[in-house]
């Protein structure tokens, strides 16, 4: 194994002192005449030099990445968030240090800890953690925050929010205006402020309409313990599972989100049962897969990569000193109508 070039090896090789070499390879304004310079940087590129960045930042206490903690990047919205974020911080020349906490708090707590232990100053974060003082604790030391995707009621935290329950509302109203009246909801453990919203969008329209809840066709994963890219895909299937054996079924079902979706479409057509023919789908999300499937998925459209983008430019605003403000932004629920929703069969 080779050994690391240093600057000590490079003063070496030109003959002059570390601290000149230093000073020219880290564009110091110290005066050191052009030739010298034009030396230095030759004898560097010649040698194969890779800056120690880590010694900089410890040097500097400062570092050029910015941190992002998300419960599962198994998710496809997660990873297009996270493509927003990162073009942004590409733009500015930073690094993104992404880390997964795969639903455990603790973890989360734990990458919390150490990011500002690595001297990284902004964090860009969904938080599924129901204790918030160790976040609190590192806020006020000075680490800057953005959150997205769930609300974190502290101070000095910046939300890039999305209206769940709006969106909650939207899918349900549909599905009723195609003339459903018996419409289910299946969901993943509601242990989030976003399930709980988008839940409380499903009673709020079902409510308006006149509609009385059936406990019988709100089914709720239990703890998940499998956070794998199949595990959201699998609670469909098993939940649709449930809603087919009541004597009394539903005519349309409403997926928690995309992959739940087409867990449920996949296991209406295992018992040939048809969509939209016999029984409506509609999902959440609308990450890309959604047009792929078929048939094509209605979803309510959340916009994940602008999420991670505007996250991702109000981090380095606050970064760059600009005055921080208490408002965040609240972005909006679209809906997207495909081929999965109809009127019920007579």
């Amino acid at each position: 194994m080779h050994k690391s070039v240093t600057i000590h090896d490079i003063a070496k090789a030109v003959n002059v002192s570390s601290a000149t070499v230093s000073r020219v390879l880290s564009n110091s304004d110290y005066p050191v005449s052009s030739e010298l310079k034009m030396k230095i940087q030759q004898a560097a590129k010649d040698m194969a030099y890779v800056p120690n960045m880590l010694g900089k930042q410890l040097k500097t206490k400062q570092s050029r990445m910015i941190g992002v903690i998300v419960p599962t990047i198994t998710n496809p919205f997660y990873s297009s968030v996270m493509l927003g974020i990162e073009e942004v911080a590409r733009k500015n020349d930073f690094q993104v240090m992404l880390c997964n906490t795969l639903q455990d708090s603790k973890v989360e707590n734990e990458y919390v800890k150490t990011i500002f232990e690595k001297q990284i100053k902004g964090l860009i974060i969904s938080s599924i953690s129901p204790d918030q003082n160790t976040l609190s604790d590192y806020i006020k030391l000075g680490l800057k925050v953005i959150a997205i995707d769930q609300q974190i009621d502290l101070d000095h935290v910046r939300q890039v929010g999305f209206d769940y329950r709006k969106g909650g509302y939207l899918a349900t109203r549909h599905l009723l205006k195609k003339g459903h009246t018996k419409i289910a909801y299946v969901t993943a453990p509601l242990d989030r402020p976003s399930r709980k919203s988008v839940y409380e969008g499903y009673m709020d329209a079902l409510r308006e309409a006149g509609i009385e809840r059936n406990p019988e066709w709100v089914r709720v994963e239990g703890e998940m313990n499998d956070y794998s890219g199949i595990s959201e895909y699998e609670n469909g299937r098993r939940l649709t599972c449930e809603l087919l054996a009541l004597a009394d079924r539903p005519t349309a079902i409403f997926a928690c989100n995309d992959m739940t979706a087409f867990g449920v479409i996949n296991e209406l057509a295992n018992q040939s049962v048809r969509v939209p023919e016999e029984m409506s789908v509609i999902g959440f999300d609308d990450i890309e897969f959604s047009r792929m499937v078929t048939p094509a998925l209605t979803t309510v459209r959340q916009p994940d990569y602008e999420m991670g983008k505007l996250a991702c430019s109000m981090l380095f605003d606050i970064l760059d000193g600009e005055k921080e403000q208490e408002m965040g932004i609240m972005l909006q629920p679209k809906l997207i109508e495909r081929q999965s929703v109809a009127a019920p069969p007579d």
